[in-house]
């Protein structure tokens, strides 16, 4: 039995954090439908939004990256049911992650034509707080539900603000994939919580109290089927991915920045509901998973070359990088573990610089198509700017923060298949280079094929592009040069998961850990 070293929120902060964290986007999201004007919507919004990041700010300095566990963990029991919620190195920094882009996403919007609408905005900030709570989650049923959730924004912002002329039958195509992947979740997180009741557990779905008794679960096989199915729909892997690249065609990018954090809750669920819950078979099931990252890597670099539309392009490197993710979580130990996780985090700041420059670029052009594009460098230095050090990032270049997180990946995967699956993985990323460079130069630096479109203000937001790249650019190479920090929060838990595996089983008996869950 593993058992999880566990810290309750009064012994660091000075409040119930997480909820707050919370609480306070949806309360934001409230005050903007209920507001009189879109002057006093766009002020609870920034306010909700600001405050977020103050408050993600706020954990990582509260949050003890030296003690693994669980920490700041809430909970209470009313009518038969569980809320909990805890953080630790598999989601703490997906949270700030969160924060920052919804603030973002904000700014972004003041520029283009969304900038008085009220439902607009209110649904960035419920996003934000459904992600938030689907990540802090300790319960697999509250978990599920957040992910429910989720769904209410995303077909209301693609209905509602999308670009695309097939806007509700992209909605209908979210609504089947994600249904069928909710579906199955859901039957893999009953079949965890009733596989207990034989051993004289009561009924729970305490994600702690299943974890440590795992010892009496049944159907284990079954239960890793349901739940890696059901998560490799949000990641999205091959070959679940359809959804995807139309919804990138014909959604809105700021609504798309926010997304990609969605997008990286597949992971972190994998990372966090089936590696511990059912470490054995997911041991046993490997070399398949593997398989599929390895299709989805160069499937989805394939194809990314093969598009005229930048935002399928871009969709399409989602998926690659997708395949390099979960093969470094399925490496089973703690170099694999965090370099999928640090990577994700840098993919997901990167890919929304990336969405935002071509966003901005659309605003102009009122187009997303390449032989449309090119001749944009002169006048549009600040947005290439924005694209190339996101690429940049993609690639996992020297500088960056996906450098050091890719390098870990890698590691774990020589240390646990060899070089042949490191050698796979780098091509990939070869390739990736490939079709972003290529992007530019058909957007940047080739020939005008068509007049730019003005703004619809009369003013040009320079001031506001400006911003965003800043904060993205600063933030891309501020970690990239200075990675150690992030590493920290990740790498004690890292390493607690990885003696969980049984290969690691011999490794685990001295390094058991002490606390309590109650």
């Amino acid at each position: 039995m593993n058992i999880t070293t566990v810290t309750h929120w009064p012994e660091s902060a000075a409040f119930p954090l997480l909820t707050t964290l919370t609480l306070v986007p949806l309360a934001a999201m409230i005050a903007v439908l209920f507001s009189r004007s879109s002057t006093v919507a766009l002020r609870f919004g920034f306010s909700g939004a600001l405050l977020t990041v103050s408050l993600s700010f706020y954990l990582l300095a509260v949050f003890d990256s030296a003690s693994p566990g669980i920490h700041l963990v809430e909970q209470a029991h009313f009518a038969g049911l569980s809320y909990r919620v805890g953080v630790d190195g598999t989601n703490i920094l997906f949270i700030p992650l969160t924060a920052v882009l919804t603030l973002l996403a904000l700014i972004y919007t003041l520029i283009t034509r969304h900038a008085a609408d009220r439902l607009f905005i209110a649904c960035l900030l419920g996003y934000e707080g459904v992600l938030i709570g689907a990540f802090v989650a300790l319960n697999v049923l509250q978990f599920w539900f957040w992910c429910v959730l989720e769904l209410v924004p995303v077909v209301l912002l693609t209905i509602h603000a999308g670009t695309g002329q097939n806007r509700r039958w992209v909605a209908v195509q979210l609504l089947q994939y994600w249904g069928s992947g909710l579906l199955m979740s859901l039957t893999g997180f009953m079949l965890l919580a009733f596989g207990l009741i034989d051993a004289s557990h009561p009924l729970t779905f305490d994600w702690l109290t299943i974890k440590e008794n795992n010892a009496y679960l049944h159907d284990e096989v079954l239960i890793f089927i349901l739940l890696f199915f059901g998560f490799a729909i949000r990641m999205p892997l091959f070959p679940f991915h359809g959804w995807l690249p139309v919804l990138a065609e014909q959604g809105t990018v700021a609504s798309a920045v926010i997304f990609l954090v969605g997008l990286k809750l597949g992971i972190y669920a994998a990372i966090r509901f089936i590696l511990p819950m059912v470490p054995g078979v997911a041991e046993q099931w490997a070399g398949f998973v593997v398989t599929l990252g390895l299709i989805s890597i160069f499937y989805g670099a394939l194809l990314a070359l093969m598009q005229i539309n930048i935002r399928r392009l871009l969709a399409f490197a989602v998926i690659s990088q997708t395949g390099m993710l979960i093969i470094g979580a399925f490496c089973f130990n703690a170099n694999g573990l965090e370099g999928s996780l640090l990577l994700s985090v840098a993919y997901g700041l990167a890919m929304a610089g990336m969405l935002f420059s071509v966003g901005l670029i659309y605003e102009r052009t009122r187009t997303a198509f390449l032989p449309r594009l090119g001749g944009l460098f002169d006048t549009n230095a600040t947005l290439a700017v924005l694209f190339m050090i996101s690429a940049l990032s993609t690639m996992v270049m020297p500088g960056t923060p996906g450098f050091d997180a890719a390098h870990l990946l890698v590691e774990g995967i020589i240390e646990e298949d060899g070089w042949l699956l490191a050698i796979a993985i780098l091509v990939g990323n070869v390739m990736s280079a490939a079709f972003l460079l290529w992007a530019f130069q058909r957007m940047f630096m080739a020939n005008p094929k068509r007049a730019e479109q003005p703004y619809s203000c009369s003013h040009h937001p320079v001031w506001k592009e400006r911003l965003i790249t800043a904060v993205i650019c600063l933030l891309l190479i501020g970690t990239g040069f200075y990675t150690t920090p992030w590493l920290n929060f990740i790498d004690q838990d890292a390493a607690a998961i990885e003696k969980q595996y049984p290969v690691h089983g011999d490794q685990s008996t001295d390094d058991t850990k002490d606390g309590q869950h109650e």
